[in-house]
């Protein structure tokens, strides 16, 4: 097929491109958003007309969800292939999800089943994927000096979201609705499994919130978000995984030696080793492949998935230890491939347990490696989507 992708700039595009053309796929890029972050409706219109006149486009294809691109398709009687790789992507509540052209495939089940309501036949649930070879290049070619730079007991990569927080702009809520807030946020910290938030937001409570919020995002008249789904996922889902990740990185550095690579400021917790940022594709691979235990909060507004963050650290051979994801149960075994925990105190037990027992922390990655190198590449899972697709009706 010719392939017309629109990028931004995701981690993962340069590995769905390389997957696409190991499969015989012809590939035309538009690159608009990478330059722009911020074009104008009729800029997207014109520069993915062109592509797809200079492409003989046989789909549109995007990381994420672009509603411009499904009403494009729609109208010049393409199909949209949309692989959603983050969340929240507020953008699947876009009245143009019901769009018969829609071949969108989420990774987190429980997001799949909230939408596929929605447009049943042309959304499908499936994971991400492990570009195995690119990574362990990359740490084939790791110098002397960058090994012993970057090898570590107990390492994070990523951001704290103490800076991309977008609920700490609200202003002037009552102290009433501000404690209850904080109150739901705390025990939805420790909750994994189950996103109970929404189901806790009165409409007042909502109504309060966005008028106190300049600035609040408010979908189209016609679109299928509401402003206390808004909430749930991006404004609290976010505060919330700010304040887990802040308070699990406190905990464990006042008990262990902990390096972290991040732009996020770190003053708060003085004994957290900062690294600052890492370079993504070259030396990122070798902090995972070399550091002992490799953690993984997961984002809070993924519910269930299995965010791409994981498939990463196990294609550079890295030992995960993860907070519990139910969907990982369906793809990995824990203890065996990758590990879990419930609670931050178990998250402590295990550290401990692992940093005295390396050897395990190494089959265990060893096997990680080993299912996602043979079921969990790009090429693998770009024919599963393919298949999917073609077996739904327009």
């Amino acid at each position: 097929m010719n392939i017309l992708i629109y990028r931004y700039n995701s981690i993962c595009e340069d590995a769905v491109i390389r997957g696409l053309k190991e499969l015989g796929h012809t590939v035309y890029e538009v690159i608009l958003e990478v330059e722009n972050k911020s074009p104008s409706g009729q800029e997207i219109l014109d520069a993915v007309v062109m592509g797809m006149e200079k492409s003989n486009a046989d789909i549109i294809f995007s990381i994420n969800y672009y509603p411009a691109l499904s009403e494009i398709a729609r109208v010049y009687k393409l199909l949209y292939y949309s692989w959603i790789v983050d969340a929240p992507v507020l953008e699947l509540y876009s009245k143009t999800i019901k769009n018969r052209c829609n071949r969108v495939f989420i990774f987190d089940s429980e997001l799949y089943r909230e939408i596929s309501v929605y447009n049943p036949y042309n959304i499908f649930y499936l994971p991400l994927a492990a570009d195995c070879d690119f990574y362990q290049n990359a740490i084939r070619n790791a110098s002397l000096s960058d090994v012993e730079k970057y090898t570590h007991n107990i390492t994070f990569v990523g951001s704290l979201y103490t800076e991309k927080c977008p609920y700490d702009k609200v202003k002037n809520l009552s102290p009433k609705i501000s404690g209850y807030l904080h109150g739901i946020m705390k025990a939805q910290e420790k909750i994994y499994g189950y996103y109970f938030v929404e189901e806790l937001l009165s409409d007042e409570l909502v109504d309060e919130f966005v008028k106190n919020y300049d600035g609040y995002y408010l979908a189209g008249e016609e679109d299928l978000l509401t402003k206390k789904r808004t909430l749930a996922q991006f404004y609290i889902g976010n505060k919330i995984t700010a304040m887990e990740r802040v308070d699990t990185f406190k905990y464990l550095s006042e008990k262990f030696e902990v390096d972290i690579y991040t732009a996020s400021d770190t003053k708060e917790i003085p004994k957290l080793k900062n690294h600052g940022t890492i370079m993504t594709h070259t030396k990122m691979p070798i902090v995972f492949n070399k550091s002992t235990i490799n953690l993984n909060p997961t984002s809070k507004p993924i519910r269930s998935g299995i965010p791409l963050r994981i498939f990463d650290l196990l294609a550079c051979e890295g030992f995960v230890l993860c907070n519990y994801q139910s969907d990982l149960l369906n793809e990995f075994l824990p203890g065996e491939e990758l590990d879990i925990y419930s609670s931050i105190e178990e998250l402590e037990e295990k550290i401990r347990y692992y940093l005295s027992h390396t050897d395990v922390c190494r089959e265990i990655a060893h096997n990680g490696y080993e299912k996602v190198s043979k079921r969990h590449t790009y090429p693998l899972r770009l024919e599963q989507m393919f298949r999917l697709g073609e077996h739904r009706r327009r």
